[in-house]
Protein backbone atom coordinates (compact mmCIF):
# COMPACT_ATOMS: atom_id res chain seq x y z
CA UNK A 1 0.00 0.00 0.00
CA UNK A 2 3.15 2.31 1.12
CA UNK A 3 4.33 1.78 -2.77
CA UNK A 4 1.20 2.16 -4.54
CA UNK A 5 0.84 5.76 -2.93
CA UNK A 6 4.50 6.77 -3.80
CA UNK A 7 3.85 5.68 -7.08
CA UNK A 8 0.58 7.90 -7.41
CA UNK A 9 1.97 10.79 -5.38
CA UNK A 10 5.11 11.37 -7.12
CA UNK A 11 7.75 9.23 -4.34
CA UNK A 12 10.70 8.01 -5.37
CA UNK A 13 10.91 5.34 -8.44
CA UNK A 14 12.76 2.14 -8.14
CA UNK A 15 16.36 1.82 -9.53
CA UNK A 16 16.23 0.42 -12.97
CA UNK A 17 18.75 -2.28 -14.34
CA UNK A 18 21.68 -1.22 -16.53
CA UNK A 19 21.40 -2.58 -20.37
CA UNK A 20 24.65 -3.96 -20.12
CA UNK A 21 22.80 -6.14 -17.69
CA UNK A 22 20.98 -8.20 -19.64
CA UNK A 23 22.85 -11.59 -20.70
CA UNK A 24 21.02 -11.33 -24.45
CA UNK A 25 22.63 -7.89 -25.54
CA UNK A 26 26.12 -8.38 -24.04
CA UNK A 27 27.97 -8.67 -27.22
CA UNK A 28 26.90 -5.29 -28.86
CA UNK A 29 27.00 -3.82 -25.41
CA UNK A 30 30.12 -2.03 -26.55
CA UNK A 31 29.72 -1.15 -30.27
CA UNK A 32 30.02 2.05 -31.49
CA UNK A 33 27.38 3.87 -33.04
CA UNK A 34 27.75 3.44 -36.59
CA UNK A 35 29.10 5.96 -38.83
CA UNK A 36 28.11 6.74 -42.62
CA UNK A 37 30.89 6.14 -44.92
CA UNK A 38 31.53 10.02 -46.91
CA UNK A 39 30.55 10.47 -50.34
CA UNK A 40 33.21 9.71 -52.70
CA UNK A 41 34.25 12.53 -55.41
CA UNK A 42 36.97 11.53 -57.62
CA UNK A 43 37.50 15.37 -59.11
CA UNK A 44 38.24 16.48 -55.61
CA UNK A 45 39.60 13.56 -53.53
CA UNK A 46 43.12 12.82 -52.61
CA UNK A 47 44.27 9.38 -53.91
CA UNK A 48 45.17 8.77 -50.28
CA UNK A 49 41.32 9.97 -49.17
CA UNK A 50 40.18 7.34 -52.16
CA UNK A 51 41.81 4.56 -51.14
CA UNK A 52 40.99 5.57 -47.16
CA UNK A 53 36.62 5.88 -48.77
CA UNK A 54 36.36 2.86 -50.25
CA UNK A 55 35.15 0.27 -48.12
CA UNK A 56 36.88 -3.48 -47.84
CA UNK A 57 36.05 -6.77 -46.63
CA UNK A 58 38.63 -8.99 -44.34
CA UNK A 59 39.03 -11.06 -47.54
CA UNK A 60 40.24 -7.80 -49.37
CA UNK A 61 37.49 -7.89 -52.22
CA UNK A 62 36.95 -4.34 -52.72
CA UNK A 63 32.93 -3.49 -52.87
CA UNK A 64 32.11 -1.18 -55.48
CA UNK A 65 29.33 0.08 -57.48
CA UNK A 66 27.62 -2.48 -59.82
CA UNK A 67 28.81 -0.90 -62.85
CA UNK A 68 32.58 -0.38 -61.75
CA UNK A 69 33.46 -3.70 -63.07
CA UNK A 70 37.47 -3.21 -63.48
CA UNK A 71 37.73 -1.98 -59.73
CA UNK A 72 36.65 -5.77 -58.16
CA UNK A 73 38.16 -8.19 -61.42
CA UNK A 74 41.46 -9.00 -62.37
CA UNK A 75 42.56 -10.67 -65.71
CA UNK A 76 43.37 -14.39 -63.94
CA UNK A 77 39.29 -14.27 -63.50
CA UNK A 78 38.48 -14.64 -67.27
CA UNK A 79 41.28 -17.28 -67.95
CA UNK A 80 38.61 -19.61 -68.93
CA UNK A 81 37.07 -16.99 -71.25
CA UNK A 82 40.15 -16.74 -73.00
CA UNK A 83 40.94 -20.44 -73.65
CA UNK A 84 37.23 -20.62 -74.98
CA UNK A 85 36.86 -17.14 -77.21
CA UNK A 86 39.63 -17.98 -79.47
CA UNK A 87 38.02 -21.43 -80.77
CA UNK A 88 34.55 -19.39 -80.59
CA UNK A 89 35.84 -17.09 -83.46
CA UNK A 90 37.31 -19.63 -85.42
CA UNK A 91 34.16 -21.25 -86.02
CA UNK A 92 32.77 -18.32 -86.42
CA UNK A 93 34.94 -17.12 -88.99
CA UNK A 94 34.97 -20.94 -90.60
CA UNK A 95 30.64 -20.85 -91.13
CA UNK A 96 31.09 -17.26 -92.49
CA UNK A 97 33.64 -18.50 -95.16
CA UNK A 98 32.06 -21.59 -95.97
CA UNK A 99 28.88 -19.98 -96.80
CA UNK A 100 30.68 -17.70 -98.57
CA UNK A 101 32.93 -19.98 -101.12
CA UNK A 102 29.33 -22.38 -101.39
CA UNK A 103 27.42 -18.85 -102.66
CA UNK A 104 30.43 -17.98 -105.01
CA UNK A 105 30.64 -21.75 -106.55
CA UNK A 106 27.31 -21.62 -106.85
CA UNK A 107 26.92 -18.32 -108.74
CA UNK A 108 30.30 -19.13 -110.71
CA UNK A 109 27.79 -22.35 -111.92
CA UNK A 110 24.63 -20.52 -113.01
CA UNK A 111 27.01 -17.51 -114.35
CA UNK A 112 28.08 -20.23 -116.84
CA UNK A 113 24.53 -22.04 -117.66
CA UNK A 114 22.59 -18.87 -117.24
CA UNK A 115 23.02 -18.03 -121.22
CA UNK A 116 22.03 -21.69 -122.25
CA UNK A 117 18.74 -21.78 -120.50
CA UNK A 118 17.58 -18.28 -121.33
CA UNK A 119 18.23 -19.72 -124.87
CA UNK A 120 16.27 -22.65 -125.04
CA UNK A 121 13.60 -21.51 -122.51
CA UNK A 122 11.43 -18.58 -121.87
CA UNK A 123 11.36 -18.26 -118.46
CA UNK A 124 14.31 -18.55 -116.48
CA UNK A 125 14.84 -18.39 -112.70
CA UNK A 126 11.53 -17.70 -110.05
CA UNK A 127 10.86 -13.64 -111.36
CA UNK A 128 7.03 -13.37 -110.94
CA UNK A 129 4.51 -10.37 -111.68
CA UNK A 130 3.02 -8.00 -108.75
CA UNK A 131 -1.03 -7.00 -109.08
CA UNK A 132 -1.70 -3.43 -110.12
CA UNK A 133 -2.79 -1.15 -107.74
CA UNK A 134 -6.12 0.76 -107.74
CA UNK A 135 -4.69 3.89 -108.99
CA UNK A 136 -3.65 2.44 -111.87
CA UNK A 137 -6.21 -0.07 -112.65
CA UNK A 138 -8.69 3.59 -112.61
CA UNK A 139 -6.48 6.07 -114.69
CA UNK A 140 -5.30 3.18 -116.75
CA UNK A 141 -7.82 0.57 -117.00
CA UNK A 142 -7.24 -3.46 -116.01
CA UNK A 143 -5.47 -4.64 -118.80
CA UNK A 144 -3.48 -1.93 -119.65
CA UNK A 145 -2.51 -1.56 -116.40
CA UNK A 146 -1.72 -5.88 -115.95
CA UNK A 147 0.21 -5.50 -119.04
CA UNK A 148 2.76 -3.22 -117.84
CA UNK A 149 6.59 -3.87 -117.67
CA UNK A 150 7.04 -2.01 -114.42
CA UNK A 151 5.06 -5.57 -112.89
CA UNK A 152 7.40 -7.59 -113.85
CA UNK A 153 9.50 -8.69 -110.50
CA UNK A 154 13.53 -9.07 -111.41
CA UNK A 155 13.89 -13.26 -111.64
CA UNK A 156 16.27 -14.58 -109.02
CA UNK A 157 18.26 -16.98 -111.14
CA UNK A 158 19.17 -18.74 -108.00
CA UNK A 159 17.62 -19.58 -104.75
CA UNK A 160 19.63 -20.51 -101.58
CA UNK A 161 17.59 -23.52 -100.27
CA UNK A 162 20.28 -24.23 -97.57
CA UNK A 163 23.97 -23.52 -97.04
CA UNK A 164 24.69 -26.04 -99.44
CA UNK A 165 22.36 -26.48 -101.66
CA UNK A 166 20.93 -24.28 -104.84
CA UNK A 167 17.99 -24.65 -106.74
CA UNK A 168 16.56 -22.76 -110.32
CA UNK A 169 13.74 -23.49 -112.50
CA UNK A 170 13.22 -23.11 -116.03
CA UNK A 171 10.04 -23.14 -118.19
CA UNK A 172 8.52 -22.49 -121.33
CA UNK A 173 9.80 -24.33 -124.05
CA UNK A 174 8.74 -27.23 -126.47
CA UNK A 175 8.39 -30.70 -124.98
CA UNK A 176 9.38 -29.83 -121.93
CA UNK A 177 6.80 -28.78 -119.05
CA UNK A 178 10.04 -27.15 -116.74
CA UNK A 179 13.37 -28.42 -115.76
CA UNK A 180 14.34 -28.04 -111.90
CA UNK A 181 18.02 -27.80 -111.08
CA UNK A 182 19.42 -28.58 -108.02
CA UNK A 183 23.35 -28.09 -106.60
CA UNK A 184 24.86 -30.00 -103.83
CA UNK A 185 27.59 -28.67 -102.58
CA UNK A 186 30.32 -29.57 -99.30
CA UNK A 187 29.37 -28.56 -96.20
CA UNK A 188 32.09 -26.22 -96.00
CA UNK A 189 30.44 -24.10 -93.14
CA UNK A 190 31.01 -27.12 -90.46
CA UNK A 191 34.15 -28.44 -91.15
CA UNK A 192 33.79 -31.46 -88.87
CA UNK A 193 30.61 -32.74 -89.98
CA UNK A 194 32.27 -32.33 -93.25
CA UNK A 195 35.14 -34.73 -91.94
CA UNK A 196 33.21 -36.96 -89.91
CA UNK A 197 31.25 -37.91 -93.24
CA UNK A 198 34.40 -38.36 -95.17
CA UNK A 199 35.64 -40.71 -92.24
CA UNK A 200 32.72 -42.41 -91.66
CA UNK A 201 32.34 -43.35 -95.30
CA UNK A 202 35.57 -44.96 -96.02
CA UNK A 203 34.61 -47.45 -93.04
CA UNK A 204 30.91 -47.88 -94.22
CA UNK A 205 29.86 -48.20 -97.64
CA UNK A 206 26.24 -47.40 -96.78
CA UNK A 207 27.30 -44.17 -95.80
CA UNK A 208 28.14 -41.99 -99.39
CA UNK A 209 30.97 -39.69 -99.10
CA UNK A 210 30.13 -36.10 -99.85
CA UNK A 211 30.64 -34.95 -103.33
CA UNK A 212 29.56 -31.92 -105.02
CA UNK A 213 27.07 -32.08 -107.70
CA UNK A 214 24.25 -30.87 -110.27
CA UNK A 215 21.76 -32.97 -110.74
CA UNK A 216 19.14 -31.09 -113.54
CA UNK A 217 15.56 -32.96 -113.90
CA UNK A 218 13.56 -32.14 -116.82
CA UNK A 219 9.67 -33.21 -117.32
CA UNK A 220 8.29 -33.98 -120.71
CA UNK A 221 4.64 -32.77 -121.74
CA UNK A 222 4.24 -36.14 -123.15
CA UNK A 223 1.35 -35.15 -124.92
CA UNK A 224 -0.35 -34.03 -122.12
CA UNK A 225 0.08 -30.00 -122.85
CA UNK A 226 -3.92 -28.90 -122.42
CA UNK A 227 -3.95 -30.42 -119.14
CA UNK A 228 -0.46 -28.65 -117.89
CA UNK A 229 -1.13 -25.25 -119.44
CA UNK A 230 -3.38 -22.88 -117.91
CA UNK A 231 -5.00 -20.36 -120.13
CA UNK A 232 -6.82 -17.08 -118.35
CA UNK A 233 -9.67 -17.49 -120.35
CA UNK A 234 -12.18 -19.31 -122.44
CA UNK A 235 -11.14 -17.63 -125.53
CA UNK A 236 -7.37 -18.47 -124.94
CA UNK A 237 -8.10 -21.74 -124.14
CA UNK A 238 -9.09 -22.50 -127.50
CA UNK A 239 -6.48 -20.78 -129.07
CA UNK A 240 -4.02 -23.03 -127.03
CA UNK A 241 -6.00 -26.07 -128.29
CA UNK A 242 -5.78 -24.55 -132.06
CA UNK A 243 -2.40 -24.59 -131.85
CA UNK A 244 -1.57 -27.80 -129.97
CA UNK A 245 -3.51 -29.40 -132.59
CA UNK A 246 -0.84 -30.30 -135.23
CA UNK A 247 1.96 -31.06 -132.25
CA UNK A 248 3.24 -34.20 -131.01
CA UNK A 249 5.40 -34.44 -127.96
CA UNK A 250 4.89 -38.08 -127.09
CA UNK A 251 7.08 -40.89 -126.91
CA UNK A 252 7.59 -44.43 -125.85
CA UNK A 253 7.79 -45.74 -122.65
CA UNK A 254 11.24 -46.59 -121.68
CA UNK A 255 13.76 -46.72 -118.84
CA UNK A 256 17.70 -45.90 -120.47
CA UNK A 257 20.80 -45.01 -119.24
CA UNK A 258 24.38 -43.60 -119.49
CA UNK A 259 26.02 -44.07 -116.09
CA UNK A 260 29.37 -43.94 -114.76
CA UNK A 261 30.68 -47.16 -113.80
CA UNK A 262 31.51 -45.96 -110.49
CA UNK A 263 27.64 -45.34 -109.93
CA UNK A 264 26.22 -48.48 -111.17
CA UNK A 265 25.50 -50.26 -108.03
CA UNK A 266 24.53 -47.47 -106.19
CA UNK A 267 21.83 -46.41 -108.51
CA UNK A 268 20.53 -50.26 -109.06
CA UNK A 269 20.49 -49.67 -104.90
CA UNK A 270 18.54 -46.71 -105.11
CA UNK A 271 16.47 -46.43 -107.95
CA UNK A 272 13.62 -48.67 -109.03
CA UNK A 273 13.47 -47.77 -112.41
CA UNK A 274 17.20 -48.40 -112.51
CA UNK A 275 17.07 -51.87 -111.51
CA UNK A 276 14.56 -53.15 -114.04
CA UNK A 277 17.31 -52.32 -117.10
CA UNK A 278 20.23 -54.71 -117.89
CA UNK A 279 23.85 -53.52 -118.00
CA UNK A 280 25.66 -53.69 -121.30
CA UNK A 281 29.11 -52.82 -121.99
CA UNK A 282 29.26 -50.72 -125.58
CA UNK A 283 32.07 -50.76 -127.63
CA UNK A 284 31.85 -46.90 -128.55
CA UNK A 285 31.53 -45.86 -125.06
CA UNK A 286 34.75 -45.02 -123.11
CA UNK A 287 35.59 -47.69 -120.74
CA UNK A 288 34.55 -46.06 -117.37
CA UNK A 289 31.09 -45.32 -118.99
CA UNK A 290 27.96 -48.27 -119.73
CA UNK A 291 24.46 -48.36 -120.94
CA UNK A 292 21.46 -49.63 -118.46
CA UNK A 293 18.45 -50.53 -120.86
CA UNK A 294 15.52 -52.49 -121.11
CA UNK A 295 16.34 -53.54 -124.33
CA UNK A 296 19.23 -53.48 -127.26
CA UNK A 297 16.83 -51.10 -129.74
CA UNK A 298 16.47 -48.71 -127.31
CA UNK A 299 20.14 -48.21 -127.21
CA UNK A 300 20.46 -48.15 -130.67
CA UNK A 301 17.76 -45.38 -130.87
CA UNK A 302 19.03 -43.12 -128.16
CA UNK A 303 23.04 -43.69 -128.23
CA UNK A 304 24.05 -41.40 -130.76
CA UNK A 305 27.29 -40.34 -131.83
CA UNK A 306 26.76 -36.72 -130.72
CA UNK A 307 26.42 -38.00 -126.87
CA UNK A 308 28.92 -40.68 -127.07
CA UNK A 309 31.35 -37.57 -127.94
CA UNK A 310 29.65 -35.39 -125.47
CA UNK A 311 29.84 -37.86 -122.65
CA UNK A 312 34.06 -38.37 -123.91
CA UNK A 313 34.57 -34.25 -123.46
CA UNK A 314 32.62 -34.51 -119.95
CA UNK A 315 35.54 -37.23 -118.49
CA UNK A 316 35.08 -39.55 -116.23
CA UNK A 317 35.54 -37.11 -112.92
CA UNK A 318 32.53 -34.97 -113.86
CA UNK A 319 30.20 -36.93 -115.76
CA UNK A 320 27.77 -39.27 -113.14
CA UNK A 321 24.71 -40.34 -115.23
CA UNK A 322 22.34 -39.60 -117.70
CA UNK A 323 18.54 -41.04 -117.13
CA UNK A 324 15.74 -41.76 -119.78
CA UNK A 325 12.63 -42.93 -117.59
CA UNK A 326 9.28 -43.02 -117.25
CA UNK A 327 8.93 -45.17 -113.82
CA UNK A 328 9.21 -43.82 -110.23
CA UNK A 329 12.55 -43.53 -108.54
CA UNK A 330 11.49 -45.59 -104.83
CA UNK A 331 9.28 -49.09 -105.47
CA UNK A 332 5.77 -48.09 -106.22
CA UNK A 333 3.48 -49.50 -103.43
CA UNK A 334 0.16 -48.61 -105.20
CA UNK A 335 -1.23 -49.05 -109.03
CA UNK A 336 -0.99 -45.12 -108.90
CA UNK A 337 2.34 -44.99 -109.01
CA UNK A 338 3.13 -47.31 -111.39
CA UNK A 339 1.67 -44.77 -114.20
CA UNK A 340 3.96 -43.55 -116.36
CA UNK A 341 5.44 -40.18 -115.66
CA UNK A 342 8.46 -39.26 -117.80
CA UNK A 343 11.54 -37.20 -117.38
CA UNK A 344 14.89 -37.17 -118.01
CA UNK A 345 18.02 -36.74 -115.35
CA UNK A 346 21.11 -35.11 -115.87
CA UNK A 347 23.96 -35.50 -113.28
CA UNK A 348 27.45 -34.11 -113.22
CA UNK A 349 29.77 -33.38 -110.64
CA UNK A 350 30.92 -29.58 -110.22
CA UNK A 351 34.77 -28.99 -110.49
CA UNK A 352 36.66 -27.26 -107.74
CA UNK A 353 37.69 -24.46 -109.57
CA UNK A 354 35.07 -21.01 -109.74
CA UNK A 355 36.59 -19.63 -113.22
CA UNK A 356 34.12 -19.07 -116.16
CA UNK A 357 36.69 -21.96 -118.20
CA UNK A 358 36.14 -24.86 -115.43
CA UNK A 359 32.73 -25.48 -117.22
CA UNK A 360 33.73 -25.93 -120.62
CA UNK A 361 34.39 -29.46 -120.89
CA UNK A 362 30.13 -29.82 -119.60
CA UNK A 363 28.53 -27.09 -121.07
CA UNK A 364 27.89 -28.90 -124.69
CA UNK A 365 26.24 -31.98 -122.87
CA UNK A 366 24.53 -30.01 -121.05
CA UNK A 367 23.15 -28.03 -123.60
CA UNK A 368 22.23 -31.50 -125.28
CA UNK A 369 20.64 -32.33 -122.57
CA UNK A 370 18.20 -29.75 -122.50
CA UNK A 371 17.37 -30.56 -126.10
CA UNK A 372 16.88 -34.34 -125.62
CA UNK A 373 13.15 -34.14 -125.67
CA UNK A 374 13.10 -32.77 -128.71
CA UNK A 375 15.23 -36.07 -129.92
CA UNK A 376 12.93 -38.14 -128.10
CA UNK A 377 9.84 -37.14 -129.73
CA UNK A 378 11.82 -37.73 -133.20
CA UNK A 379 13.53 -40.86 -132.77
CA UNK A 380 11.83 -42.58 -129.31
CA UNK A 381 9.41 -44.63 -131.64
CA UNK A 382 10.00 -48.43 -131.40
CA UNK A 383 8.77 -51.73 -132.75
CA UNK A 384 5.48 -53.13 -131.56
CA UNK A 385 7.73 -55.84 -130.39
CA UNK A 386 9.83 -53.64 -128.20
CA UNK A 387 7.22 -52.03 -127.03
CA UNK A 388 5.30 -55.85 -125.47
CA UNK A 389 8.72 -56.60 -124.17
CA UNK A 390 8.71 -53.11 -122.04
CA UNK A 391 5.08 -53.16 -121.22
CA UNK A 392 5.07 -56.77 -119.95
CA UNK A 393 7.72 -55.81 -117.30
CA UNK A 394 5.35 -52.53 -116.04
CA UNK A 395 2.14 -55.41 -116.00
CA UNK A 396 4.42 -57.94 -114.13
CA UNK A 397 4.63 -55.14 -111.28
CA UNK A 398 1.01 -53.96 -111.89
CA UNK A 399 0.06 -57.77 -111.08
CA UNK A 400 1.61 -57.64 -107.93
CA UNK A 401 0.38 -54.52 -106.86
CA UNK A 402 -2.90 -55.88 -107.81
CA UNK A 403 -2.53 -59.30 -106.00
CA UNK A 404 -1.42 -57.22 -102.82
CA UNK A 405 -4.36 -54.73 -102.86
CA UNK A 406 -7.00 -57.19 -103.66
CA UNK A 407 -5.49 -59.48 -100.88
CA UNK A 408 -5.95 -56.13 -98.19
CA UNK A 409 -9.11 -55.26 -99.51
CA UNK A 410 -9.77 -58.97 -98.50
CA UNK A 411 -8.48 -58.79 -95.34
CA UNK A 412 -10.30 -55.72 -94.32
CA UNK A 413 -13.94 -57.19 -95.88
CA UNK A 414 -13.08 -60.10 -93.45
CA UNK A 415 -12.76 -57.53 -90.46
CA UNK A 416 -15.85 -55.55 -91.38
CA UNK A 417 -17.35 -59.03 -91.61
CA UNK A 418 -16.19 -59.90 -87.95
CA UNK A 419 -16.78 -56.95 -86.35
CA UNK A 420 -20.98 -56.82 -87.67
CA UNK A 421 -20.97 -60.45 -86.38
CA UNK A 422 -19.58 -59.67 -82.76
CA UNK A 423 -21.87 -56.44 -82.50
CA UNK A 424 -25.06 -58.73 -83.57
CA UNK A 425 -24.08 -61.03 -81.18
CA UNK A 426 -24.05 -59.15 -78.09
CA UNK A 427 -27.04 -57.54 -79.12
CA UNK A 428 -28.65 -60.79 -79.21
CA UNK A 429 -27.39 -61.57 -75.82
CA UNK A 430 -28.68 -58.82 -74.39
CA UNK A 431 -32.01 -59.49 -75.33
CA UNK A 432 -31.31 -63.23 -73.43
CA UNK A 433 -31.98 -64.07 -70.03
CA UNK A 434 -29.36 -65.71 -68.29
CA UNK A 435 -30.11 -69.55 -68.72
CA UNK A 436 -30.79 -68.43 -72.59
CA UNK A 437 -27.47 -67.23 -72.83
CA UNK A 438 -25.37 -70.24 -71.03
CA UNK A 439 -27.55 -72.16 -73.57
CA UNK A 440 -26.61 -69.96 -76.24
CA UNK A 441 -22.81 -69.88 -75.22
CA UNK A 442 -22.83 -73.93 -74.81
CA UNK A 443 -23.95 -74.50 -78.45
CA UNK A 444 -20.56 -71.71 -79.47
CA UNK A 445 -18.81 -74.07 -77.81
CA UNK A 446 -19.59 -76.98 -79.29
CA UNK A 447 -19.76 -75.66 -82.39
CA UNK A 448 -16.40 -74.34 -82.09
CA UNK A 449 -14.84 -78.12 -80.70
CA UNK A 450 -16.47 -79.71 -84.08
CA UNK A 451 -14.94 -77.03 -86.38
CA UNK A 452 -11.24 -77.99 -84.60
CA UNK A 453 -11.93 -81.89 -84.62
CA UNK A 454 -12.38 -81.88 -87.99
CA UNK A 455 -9.64 -79.61 -89.15
CA UNK A 456 -7.37 -82.20 -87.05
CA UNK A 457 -9.13 -84.64 -89.07
CA UNK A 458 -8.01 -83.25 -92.46
CA UNK A 459 -4.22 -83.10 -90.97
CA UNK A 460 -4.65 -86.70 -90.19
Amino acid sequence: MDSLLKGLFGGSKPATPSPADDGDFADFAGAPDPVPVQSFNPMTASPVQDSAAIPTSSTGIVYTKWYRVWERTSPKDFYSEMVILPFVLILVALHVWGRQKNKRKARSWIAAHAPILKNEFAVVGFGDRDSPSLEEVESQGLAKASASEKLTIPAELLKEKTAQEYTTYATGRQNVAFVDIKITLFKRYNPFTLFLEYALSTFFDSIKAPVERMEATAYAFDGKEKDLLAAPSQREQSNLEERLKGLQSSYDNCVWAVVNKDNMRRLREDRYDISLTVTKDHPKLPLWASVMSESAEVTEALLTPELIKLVEEAGDAAFEYLIITDQPIDKPRTLDQTIPRKRLTLSLHLPSSTAPTAYAHTLPLFSYFLRLPDTLVATAHFRPEVGRKIRATREDESRKLRKVDEEEKAEERKLEGDRKKKVEREAKLKGLSAAEQNRYLEKERERERKKSEKKMAKRG
